[in-house]
């Protein structure tokens, strides 16, 4: 027999989760700033269960690892773009050429947010501009993606499938390339039915590319503008609780844009620069992981709040 609604509410309200109740908030790699706000954030998770919860989340270096375990570096999904055949070696030199100039830039902590935008802005047009006038089909794209179907972090598969069974909805907020973000997914068997991608997407016209689609999205604007009037915005209008990931301190802004947020819980990945960027990190997020390449806190959370929901539906 189940408990009443006021049998609920009572054990809703005694629910407090301790930091010490989740071991993985003891280990070294993982540093929160203020231990009594992130408690108090995750204890609403855990309240208001699943039927209240979304995830948001970047892709580079965030579903995806930021290095193999040799050290070696995981190719982004624009990098997956390089690597098309069809592309012409001018595009795939100049290309690297604006990586190797903006990217510092994206990840330097002396460096001011506003100058990082103008930045970004910047790389992405330039970006943009070089891709007209070549040839490339999604299957080309499909092709080198294939390579780095498992280079998600460490358990994503049982994330992704506890996200799915819970119903839990996901976006996948990428300043990279959606076409390599989607095919990657797709490929590595966790793009569910719950799982939407924001991103870059190519644009074609006469069976040529023709830059990008718009709206343009960098690192510093994952945000309301990008989610205006797309359908994720109308799916999660009721789900006011929200894990956001991320590995950029622009990614900490994900969740601005969606409707009624009343409790976010921010992860950030940090391994670049990790010494000189963690005082940033720790103000942007709640919880910073260092050199940690596993999914395996968020699904420590997911856990915390199917185990509570068990106990109230039981």
């Amino acid at each position: 027999m189940g408990l009443s609604k006021e049998q609920e509410r009572i054990i809703n309200e005694n629910i407090v989760v301790r930091l010490d109740d989740i071991a993985l908030f003891s280990n070294e790699n993982c540093k929160i700033k203020d231990p009594d706000r992130v408690e108090q954030i995750v204890s609403e998770l855990v309240r208001g269960g699943s039927d209240r919860l979304q995830l948001v989340s970047d892709f580079d270096y965030t579903i995806t690892k930021q290095r193999k375990n040799d050290g070696s570096p995981v190719l982004s999904s624009f990098g997956i773009l390089n690597a098309c055949k069809s592309l012409p070696q001018s595009f795939v030199d100049e290309s690297k050429n604006l990586h190797n100039k903006y990217r510092p830039i994206e990840i330097d902590p002396h460096i001011t947010i506003n100058e990082k935008i103008q930045s970004m802005i910047e790389w992405w047009t330039k970006t943009g501009e070089l891709l007209v006038g070549f040839k490339l089909d999604q299957s080309e794209i499909d092709a080198v993606a294939s390579k780095y179907k498992d280079s998600l972090r460490d358990n994503s598969h049982e994330l992704f499938d506890t996200l799915n069974r819970l119903n839990i909805p996901v976006l996948v907020f990428s300043a990279g390339l959606g076409n390599s973000v989607i095919s990657v997914l797709r490929q590595a068997n966790v793009m569910y039915p719950n799982v939407n991608v924001i991103s870059n997407f190519l644009q074609y016209k006469n069976g040529l590319l023709d830059g990008f689609q718009k709206p343009m999205i960098h690192s510093f604007n994952k945000n309301e503008t990008a989610l205006d009037r797309h359908k994720y915005y109308d799916l999660v209008h009721n789900r006011d609780h929200i894990i956001v990931m991320g590995d950029s301190l622009g990614d900490a802004d994900m969740a601005n844009g969606v409707p009624a947020s009343s409790h976010i819980l921010k992860i950030g990945f940090l391994y670049d620069h990790a010494e000189a960027s963690l005082d940033k990190y720790m103000n942007a997020f709640d919880i910073v992981l260092i050199d940690d390449q596993t999914m395996n806190v968020p699904l420590a959370l997911l856990a915390a709040v199917e185990k509570y929901q068990n106990k109230i539906s039981s």
